[in-house]
């Protein structure tokens, strides 16, 4: 049987699980609340960075990613241009981006991702 790792979260969730070869991340939010989209999506994908770093992966090892935004009407072109920049061309994750209603009105993206150890 594998092993289960967690690497640190808060009293409700664990910032990712690792467990047969993959790594589970919790959704992450933008800790920079400025109205824009792009801000907010590249402070997302920074701590991602962090959290698969510490998970013992990168984003070359994707395998999939959901994307939650909060208006996909009006954020979704600018949420791509940086993301095109920040995943790797030969490693794209398959991936889902819908809207929904974020914790706070102030949230614009959050992100979730499991990648290969």
């Amino acid at each position: 049987m594998s092993d289960i790792s967690r690497t640190a979260g808060n009293t409700r969730m664990s910032e990712a699980v690792i467990y047969n070869g993959i790594a589970y991340l919790s959704g992450v939010l933008s800790s920079d609340l400025s109205d824009d989209i792009q801000v907010q999506t590249k402070n997302v994908l920074g701590k991602l960075d962090e959290i698969l770093a510490r998970a013992g992966t990168d984003k070359t090892r994707l395998l999939t990613a959901q994307i939650w935004l909060k208006n996909i009407d009006r954020d979704f072109a600018g949420m791509n241009e940086v993301w095109i920049n920040w995943a790797d061309p030969h490693g794209l994750p398959a991936r889902a981006t819908g809207e929904v209603l974020m914790a706070s009105p102030d949230y614009l993206i959050e992100i979730v991702l499991t990648a290969a150890v």
